[in-house]
């Protein structure tokens, strides 16, 4: 994951069809690398990673100065709208392996929409995946990332008024992961702020695993 200056962090996203997963990577990554649109359908078929360019002096560890690189997996809608749900999960699985066999999986985002609300059979189809995949830790390397977020400050709440309200079974999954969340706004002059923001908070995060990824067979 790391030498001496240079730290590279592994991400997977994985949501429903239409959260803003692909939309959600593009931040991270400060580019366009996956294709993202407003459709009736599904529009990733395929797993796909991204890289960043390097950031640097992003942060400082033991005394020195780190440039930052950030990989991100794309994957399907899960369920997805015309592929079936065995298919995505046998795609996801190849690529977790194949992309990070070496330095393993450092977190998986859980992409919803904050101006959705969480509860019923189909929203938990994403984490069923994210569990069978990642197998009996799973919540240790497991943060949700509120795509919409600009959707509650219009409706005037603040984000702790937004949890407050929020179901019990969002609620509870927060609970599991430890508060393992961030907000996403799609706000264009303050993107690169806001990236960084992000990223920061998914450093803690993978920092109270003290840097360790999740290997794949």
């Amino acid at each position: 994951m790391t030498d001496s200056n240079k730290m590279i962090i592994n991400l997977a996203l994985f949501g429903r069809t239409q959260s803003g997963k692909s939309s959600a990577g593009n931040i991270l990554l400060g580019s366009t690398d996956f294709h993202s649109r407003f459709a009736p359908c599904s529009v990733t078929t395929d797993c796909s990673l991204g890289r960043s360019c390097h950031l640097h002096s992003f942060m400082r560890r033991g005394g020195q100065e780190i440039t930052l690189q950030v990989q991100v997996l794309d994957t399907p809608g899960y369920p997805h709208s015309t592929l079936s749900m065995s298919h995505v999960k046998q795609e996801v699985k190849k690529a977790l392996a194949h992309h990070f066999e070496q330095e393993g999986l450092h977190l998986a985002l859980l992409i919803l929409r904050a101006d959705v609300p969480f509860y019923g059979q189909e929203e938990s189809y994403p984490i069923q995946l994210i569990q069978e995949l990642l197998g009996d830790t799973w919540k240790n390397y497991t943060a949700i990332l509120f795509t919409h977020a600009e959707k509650i400050e219009d409706a005037g709440f603040s984000e702790n008024e937004y949890l407050h309200d929020a179901s019990d079974t969002l609620l509870t999954l927060l609970s599991s992961i430890k508060q393992r969340y961030v907000f996403l706004y799609k706000k264009e002059n303050l993107f690169n702020e806001q990236r960084r923001k992000i990223l920061e908070r998914i450093v803690e995060f993978i920092k109270e695993n003290h840097y360790q990824g999740l290997t794949f067979k």
